[in-house]
C-alpha cells in the first residue's frame, strides 16, 4: 500500500468512525492554498473541521503529535475560507483531530478522537 492509499484507508476508517458517532459527512478532501481539510462534519449545530493523521505503529511518534503549531495554522486558515465560500461565517465551528494507528501488517489499532483541537 503506497502513502496516497494508506492516507486515504485511514481517512475512510476516520469517516465511518465520525458516523458512527452520529456527526454528518459534509465534505471531504477540502483543499485550498491554505492547506486541506480532510473532512468536514456537522455535529449538531456545530460545524467540525477534521484532521486526519494515520500511523503505522509509533516508531516515529504518535499521530496527534504530528500536527504542529504551523499545521494548526493552516487548519484554521483553510477552516475561515470553507466558511466564507459557503455563506457560514457564522456557524459554530471546531477542529477535531481523528488519530489512527496500524499495525505493519494492516491491523486497526487505535482510532481516537481529539475534539477541539483549536475552537473557533
Amino acid at each position: 500500500m503506497n502513502r496516497r492509499q494508506f492516507g486515504e484507508l485511514g481517512e475512510t476508517i476516520a469517516a465511518r468512525a465520525l458516523e458512527r458517532s452520529g456527526l454528518r459527512i459534509v465534505a471531504r478532501n477540502v483543499r485550498y492554498p491554505e492547506g486541506e481539510i480532510d473532512i468536514v462534519a456537522e455535529d449538531g449545530d456545530t460545524l467540525v473541521f477534521v484532521e486526519v493523521r494515520s500511523r503505522r505503529g509509533a516508531a516515529f511518534g504518535t499521530p496527534e503529535e504530528s500536527v504542529t503549531p504551523r499545521k494548526r495554522a493552516r487548519l484554521v486558515s483553510a477552516a475561515h475560507r470553507f466558511l466564507d465560500e459557503h455563506g457560514r461565517a457564522e456557524t459554530d465551528w471546531r477542529i477535531d483531530l481523528i488519530a489512527v494507528e496500524l499495525a505493519h501488517d494492516g491491523r486497526l489499532l487505535r482510532v481516537e478522537h481529539f475534539r477541539s483541537v483549536v475552537e473557533g
